[in-house]
């Protein structure tokens, strides 16, 4: 719950006006598992709150740990679904990826969460759950909203848990240390843009609109050049970073041609671009590149003036691809 929830509930039981913030002290600040550890609440009260709520934090049901120290954790969800979260350790740094649905309406054909189908979205609870009951909470500095499922296709949700990990009664983390990423809905994008100072991720994968289409349906809805227009109406040349994903398909998106047209659609906007390395995943015929060819691109358009970094490939062998876990996970319980 965000403090104006907290203060709601406060009332609602006849608690104090100030029950609210150290409600939030418990629940983000000393993450408590429980309401009978608020113990500067009375008795009375937190018997109230006991009869009608709980702190909702559930520990992850399984995990995968990679020999790089990648971990991948799957949270169960109420309705008998998974879901998965990654922490990847990087020296200094402990990176969270979270998920926002179970499954993905996208259906982006190189995506694995896309085969599930979608089955809901995650309430901010069940967001925020993936990062309070992560066991390498305290070694946290970055959160990237990256999983299964498009965060703004659940932005009401989102935002709840955005306010939560940035606000001084929440986690009171910097919105730099947050990066969501879209295929770019044109409602939750500009909702985000405007509400939100976190960094934003957009998938991109192909500058042109036809092949774009190939792989991913949301282009008819929402092209990459209206995307693009919108972005350059907003100002990210100081701390807020706009960034676009760009996985690298032999022989599909990775020639002259289609480099070109990258640095015509980005031309004058402030960003950079993150080339991927792709991951087989089953029932898809893409295959990705070698290390020599993703570096050849990445050179091609740092010289022509667009900032372009080659992003670490981590868990490659833990189910790597977002969505296989889980997929495996529930296939195993439907068989039995």
């Amino acid at each position: 719950m965000t403090l104006s929830e907290l203060q709601d509930v406060a009332k609602g039981l006849g608690m104090p006006g100030f029950a609210a913030k150290q409600m939030a002290q418990w629940l983000y600040v000393k993450r408590v598992k429980s309401i009978d550890e608020m113990t500067n609440l009375s008795l009375k009260f937190r018997t109230m709150l006991s009869d009608s709520y709980k702190v909702g934090a559930d520990a992850p049901v399984d995990a995968m740990r990679s020999t790089d120290g990648t971990v991948k954790y799957l949270y169960h969800t109420p309705d008998g679904h998974f879901v998965e979260t990654v922490f990847i350790p990087d020296e200094e740094r402990g990176t969270i990826c979270v998920s926002s649905q179970v499954g993905c309406k996208m259906n982006c054909k190189f995506c694995m969460t896309g085969k599930q189908g979608f089955n809901a979205s995650l309430t901010a609870n069940q967001i925020i759950n993936q990062i309070q009951s992560l066991p390498e909470f305290e070694q946290l500095t970055n959160v990237v909203m990256m999983g299964m499922g498009e965060p703004l296709d659940n932005i009401d949700e989102v935002m709840k848990a955005l306010e939560i990990m940035t606000a001084p009664w929440g986690y009171a983390w910097s919105p730099k240390r947050i990066t969501l990423s879209s295929v770019g809905l044109k409602k939750g994008l500009q909702r985000f843009l405007e509400e939100s100072e976190c960094h934003l991720a957009i998938s991109l994968h192909a500058p042109v609109p036809a092949l774009r289409r190939e792989l991913m349906p949301a282009e008819r809805a929402f092209s990459i050049t209206e995307i693009v227009d919108l972005l350059r109406n907003y100002d990210f040349s100081h701390q807020r970073r706009l960034s676009f994903e760009y996985i690298v398909f032999k022989g599909v998106n990775d020639s002259p041609l289609y480099m070109k047209a990258l640095l015509k659609l980005l031309r004058g906007l402030d960003c950079r671009v993150n080339l991927i390395r792709f991951h087989a995943i089953p029932n898809v015929d893409l295959e990705g590149v070698d290390m020599q060819k993703m570096t050849e691109l990445r050179d091609y358009l740092t010289q022509h003036g667009l900032f372009t970094t080659i992003r670490a490939s981590r868990g490659e062998d833990i189910f790597a691809a977002c969505g296989m876990l889980s997929t495996a996970k529930q296939e195993a319980i439907n068989k039995n």
